[in-house]
């Protein structure tokens, strides 16, 4: 998992850490049938056991090779759909359908993957120790006070350049019709072996302080320049972001490939502001948040869609000229190539 020396100097050529957790799927995707991912060129294949519980295998079966992805979960165990052969959450092979009965099953077992499901999304490990950190954080997903909304991001790039556009608040100009913030100015950045914060000053169009206040997200005319604080952190391999006190972004990562990465991107909109509403029974609280999951989805999915435009056209530019170099004036993504850096050649 180390990259050579060549991909050392190369930022768009950079590995991962692999002792971090990832995220390669959400939870509703899935469901009775198991689901084929991939993490940096690793195939792995997700099914729900009777419990509920998911299992993280390599997306292989030891038989033809061929992807366990393609069969189906059967109790506990997952079968492959080419001869039957059936593997547990252990990865053991526990059933061939054409063994005599003086045969067991081969010992031909396969890889497992250290999985937790938190905040609505599976997490995948791929160190080759056992894990001693944990996932990002994300108290806001369950907390009554915020309104989620999920975008996924796939783009055909390079997670460096993922990493770059979301650190870089200069490119609000990107964003006509869907900005949530303008005039950005930096003002300092923080930096550690694996994190790095940006402080920007900017002019937010939103301001959620009266019950009709998130009416804003749906129409434009409603909404009113004010200056507010936009912090930007990188906490590797994930990111996330606030601006003022009412909204707060995460982006997931899932990097598939030295030229492919695929990231879910979270919005919160906060109600901390409606005091009178905490008051209310949590029941009906819980109502409310449900209700309006997703009511940000237009904007996010139009950010989203003008981000990977440029993002992809980075990385085809990237291709045609490798030694071309951008002139690069902004300090957040210098600091965020570094921790990059250190974070994939150091492990």
């Amino acid at each position: 998992m180390t990259p050579s020396y060549a991909n050392r100097r190369d930022i768009r050529q950079l590995g991962i850490n692999p002792h971090c957790w990832y995220v390669v799927s959400s939870s509703q995707e899935v469901t009775s049938s198991p689901v084929g991912v991939i993490l940096w060129n690793q195939p792995i294949v997700l099914f729900r056991d009777t419990q509920g519980k998911i299992n993280a295998l390599e997306d292989r079966c030891p038989h033809r090779q061929v992807k366990l992805s393609h069969g189906k979960a059967i109790g506990d165990e997952i079968e492959c759909t080419y001869h039957g052969w059936r593997f547990n959450g252990g990865g053991d092979c526990v059933y061939v359908p054409y063994l005599q009965e003086n045969q067991k099953p081969p010992k031909c077992g396969i890889k497992t993957y250290p999985v937790r499901e938190l905040y609505g999304f599976i997490w995948i490990f791929i160190g080759e120790e056992k894990p001693d950190n944990e996932p990002l954080e994300i108290p806001e997903w369950e907390h009554l006070n915020y309104i989620a909304t999920v975008a996924t991001i796939h783009t055909q790039a390079h997670y460096s350049f993922l990493v770059e556009n979301l650190m870089d608040m200069y490119h609000g100009h990107l964003h006509q019709n869907w900005q949530a913030w303008t005039e950005a100015q930096l003002d300092y950045i923080t930096e550690t072996d694996n994190k790095v914060d940006a402080y920007y000053e900017a002019q937010s169009y939103y301001k959620i302080d009266k019950i009709w206040s998130i009416s804003q997200l749906f129409f434009r005319s409603l909404r009113q320049l004010h200056p507010e604080r936009l912090t930007v952190s990188y906490i590797y391999p994930h990111w996330y972001s606030t601006l003022g006190e009412d909204f707060k972004i995460y982006c997931l990562l899932c990097p598939i490939s030295v030229s492919e990465t695929r990231a879910y991107l979270i919005h919160f909109t906060s109600l901390n502001a409606f005091w009178r509403l905490h008051k209310l029974p949590i029941k009906f609280r819980k109502f409310i948040k449900n209700r309006l999951f997703g009511c940000a989805k237009k904007m996010l999915d139009g950010l989203v869609a003008e981000d990977v435009k440029m993002i992809e056209e980075e990385q085809r530019a990237y291709q045609n000229h490798p030694q071309r170099r951008g002139y690069e004036l902004n300090k957040a993504i210098a600091s965020v190539q570094r921790v990059m850096k250190k974070q994939a050649i150091a492990n």
